[in-house]
């Protein structure tokens, strides 16, 4: 088992999920991996969080412990010595702070960029809200959920499981080599989303491929409370 790169909280996980023509996603995938789809639908997701506590190799980066994330990632798998791993590979993914920019790119060859960002979070006896939001040329995209305050396990089976139990992920190094890291954290609880805001310009952050996402509603709105998270330091794939 490899050694743990980064140990952190992802908490108050909103996710955005929009099904869209899989011929989309294709140019993307990582060498190795294939699509996963949930019951014949090819899922996108926008995810946006808070890291809390982190670390990375055990040790609290000044000014880089408590911030957000905002990602928008896809759903594939990987067939290793005949067992199918289930993972995640991030089209863009946008952190306030600019050495865990420079470590993911650097190291994990993601597709980090900083930009501002900000959250709110409500906790209310009556509801449960969050929003996060990022700048980008001047203006600010947003996504806000309201939710039941009471979290409640996700069942075997459901739409939930399928998003949130993708434990690995993959990044594209070159036409020949996957980047492939695990990520662990134990089972996620759900808050029943009663409302959602999405106001986000897909094509200029993710590709004008994406310019369909602008005004489309979402096939489904989740609110994951999250957990303690681990990231393992990486190995590759190659042909």
């Amino acid at each position: 088992m490899r050694s743990i790169f980064l140990r952190a909280e992802w908490r108050k996980l909103a996710i955005v999920n929009f099904s869209i023509d899989s011929s989309l996603l294709k140019p993307h995938l990582p060498f190795g991996t294939e699509l996963d789809l949930w019951k014949g639908k090819c899922y996108v997701s926008l995810v946006a969080f808070r890291f809390i506590n982190t670390r990375v190799k055990g040790v609290p980066v000044p000014f880089h412990i408590n911030f957000e994330e905002i990602n928008f990632r896809f759903y594939v798998r990987y067939c290793d010595k005949g067992q199918w791993k289930r993972g995640v590979t991030f089209i863009r993914e946008i952190v306030s702070k600019p050495a865990m920019t420079f470590i993911a790119n650097s190291i994990y060859k993601e597709k980090y960029i900083t930009l501002q960002t900000r959250h709110t979070w409500i906790d209310d006896p009556a509801y449960i809200k969050v929003k996060y939001e990022w700048k980008h040329n001047t203006a600010w995209d947003s996504v806000a959920v309201s939710a039941n305050p009471l979290a409640t396990d996700i069942l075997p089976g459901s739409e939930e499981e399928f998003i949130s139990e993708h434990y690995w992920g993959y990044t594209r190094m070159s036409d020949n080599s996957t980047s492939q890291y695990e990520v662990a954290h134990p089972r996620w609880q759900v808050y029943d989303v009663h409302d959602f805001q999405v106001n986000v310009r897909f094509d200029q952050l993710y590709g004008k491929e994406f310019a369909i996402l602008n005004d489309a509603k979402p096939d489904s709105v989740m609110l994951a409370e999250g957990s303690e998270v681990l990231v393992r330091m990486f190995n590759k794939i190659r042909s």
